[in-house]
């Protein structure tokens, strides 16, 4: 099936109809008008500051360490029989290093101590969690012994009851 198509070409020609103008794009109304042109903040590019990841140490099992060559065997500064300068040199602390030094402690205790009270709470409820699943698991098991006996009992009804029927010839 073929739709209609009529494209009205005779306002579109210049010696087309006098009245008619085409409309103008934004851009050039804005030109004209002196009007300053929309910026969406969102689109504008902002340098973006990325923490620099910090990886953990690779490990790798003795087994397999031993079965590599040497050059590709990590080697280890703490296996050093005689201590190196860095480990040796004393670091001195000015005052205000101190106090940050000093906070930082006391907040990694303060979290140490959270976390170790946390530990603990969650170690009493495990426990509570237990002593309520073994009396749960106590009622359930009273409640499949009582129907298992009802259930033993009727088979043995209804078995006796067969064989009771078989002997009389029914």
């Amino acid at each position: 099936v073929k739709k209609y198509y009529n494209p009205v070409t005779s306002l579109l020609s210049q010696n087309g109809a006098e009245g008619w103008r085409a409309m103008k794009p934004k851009a050039q109304l804005q030109i004209e008008t002196a009007t300053p042109i929309e910026v969406n903040t969102d689109s504008i590019y902002k340098p973006i500051d990325r923490p620099e990841k910090k990886f953990n140490k690779l490990h790798v099992p003795k087994s397999l360490e031993a079965a590599m060559p040497f050059a590709n065997k990590q080697k280890d500064e703490t296996k050093r029989k005689k201590k190196s300068y860095v480990s040796k040199r004393a670091v001195v602390m000015d005052k205000e290093e101190k106090k940050k030094y000093t906070f930082l402690q006391a907040l990694s205790t303060i979290r140490n101590e959270k976390v170790t009270k946390k530990r603990a709470k969650n170690a009493e409820k495990r426990i509570e969690k237990a002593k309520q699943d073994v009396k749960k698991e106590e009622k359930l098991e009273a409640i499949r012994k009582v129907q298992q006996k009802r259930k033993y009992r009727t088979e043995g009804k209804l078995a006796t009851a067969r064989e009771a029927k078989r002997l009389r010839g029914e």
